[in-house]
């Protein structure tokens, strides 16, 4: 058999980048392109970043995952978007355990559901603006509005401080546009670094007022469990650990309100059965986040091993793309299909094994939330064809511009 680059065989290499502007924007391919990778096989090589493999089926995507001994989740981007590790997804077990065990509890189901009534208000205080104009900018007027108030919310910080998180989190995710890969690896250094001084202030507050019952005041002052017994956690942790939630928290979500409006309004059968039985909407949530799953992340492998017939070296890059796993015709019939109902879904859009999203119950009440309003107040949304929409592609996809028309509330 003949072979090309790092042992992958030549039909199996490819120079796809998940970074390429060129798969989002105003004409969005990343779906279709991601699935011509998915045609020649579950894992392909391509030549991009210095080389790594790419993971598009589900079986192998959902083995990755679940061996943390095996395939290490550092790096788990292909570009350094947190000025070094992130923390705690790009630690690896017993590390990552430590950390995890000591932020789950924070994020359990019981403490995300004592905050629905609260998103409940912000989500009917954000629809109040726009309901009776009979238009909006989807993302700037809800989607980024919402998990940018439940997040800060959540953690204690104060709202007024949102367009810096946005600005700098934006920077570390897309980069800026039009730049070159040396010039937004200076300003992805610039706008953590930006962040890390912002933490580093939150972070001294806290000490000083042990009494303070926000989730920022209870995780910085913590013990960490670790082999070696209890200990506080570092400034620097704090701040990489921050930064992560931030990230997470904001653009994940963002982009899944946005895809949710999209996908249904396009596809106005699903969208009428759930406007007539709202009990749907659990099973209209999990079909969106298999649907258009916003994440691809990495992992390294560890020692030589074989997946998917093919032999992977220690020390190569991988790139598991959730959205193509998701969509996978093995795990999911008619994959290409919104069914509201689907069951089993069994999808991996929160990922799998033990670095699986920790903030996923959160996630999924957002989500739950908004769209019961949204279908309650605006039903016959449309995306406005007389104005662009915009979308993004990288490690974490999403959309920037969604205008949408509808009849105006009474």
């Amino acid at each position: 058999m003949t072979t090309s680059v790092a042992g992958a065989p030549e039909h199996l290499v490819t120079d796809f980048d998940i970074y390429d502007p060129a798969l989002a924007g105003q004409v969005d391919v990343l779906n279709e392109k991601v699935a011509e990778l998915a045609e020649k096989g579950p894992i392909v090589y391509s030549t991009a970043h210095g080389g790594h493999w790419i993971v598009t089926g589900y079986h192998e995507a959902h083995a990755i995952l679940r061996d943390a001994e095996l395939f290490s989740s550092y790096p788990n981007n292909l570009v350094d978007i947190g000025d070094g590790a992130l923390i705690p997804i790009e630690l690896d077990p017993p590390e990552h355990t430590a950390f995890r065990h000591l932020l789950q509890p924070l994020f359990s189901p019981t403490r995300m559901k004592a905050l629905e009534q609260d998103i409940r208000s912000t989500v009917n205080r954000l629809i109040d603006r726009f309901a009776t104009r009979g238009s909006a900018e989807f993302i700037s007027e809800f989607a980024h509005e919402l998990p940018t108030a439940v997040f800060l919310s959540l953690m204690g910080w104060p709202l007024e401080d949102a367009p810096l998180f946005t600005e700098a989190t934006n920077i570390a995710v897309f980069g800026k546009p039009g730049a070159s890969e040396e010039d937004n690896l200076v300003a992805r250094h610039q706008a953590a670094q930006q962040m890390f001084g912002y933490f580093a202030q939150v972070v001294s507050d806290r000490r000083g007022r042990p009494d303070s019952d926000d989730i920022t005041a209870t995780i910085v002052n913590t013990l960490l469990e670790t082999e070696d017994g209890l200990r506080p956690l570092t400034d620097e942790e704090l701040c990489r650990t921050f930064f992560l939630l931030l990230i997470a928290g904001l653009h994940t979500v963002q982009g899944s309100l946005a895809w949710s409006l999209m996908i249904l309004a396009n596809d106005p059968t699903e969208r009428q059965r759930l406007i007539d039985d709202p009990n749907l909407l659990p099973g209209a949530v999990e079909e969106i986040l298999r649907f258009e799953s916003a994440v691809s992340m990495g992992r390294r492998v560890v020692r030589d091993t074989e997946i998917g017939g093919l032999q992977l070296k220690a020390g190569d890059q991988l790139l598991i793309i959730l959205g193509a796993a998701n969509r996978d015709s093995r795990e999911f019939p008619d994959p290409t299909a919104v069914r509201i109902d689907r069951s089993p879904n069994r999808h991996l859009a929160f990922g799998s094994g033990p670095h699986r999203c920790v903030g996923s119950h959160l996630a999924r009440i957002e989500l739950s939330i908004a769209l019961e309003a949204i279908h309650r107040r605006i039903p016959d949304y449309r995306i406005d064809p007389n104005q662009p929409t915009l979308t993004h592609g990288t490690q974490v996809r999403g959309v920037l511009e969604l205008p949408i028309i509808f009849t105006p509330e009474v």
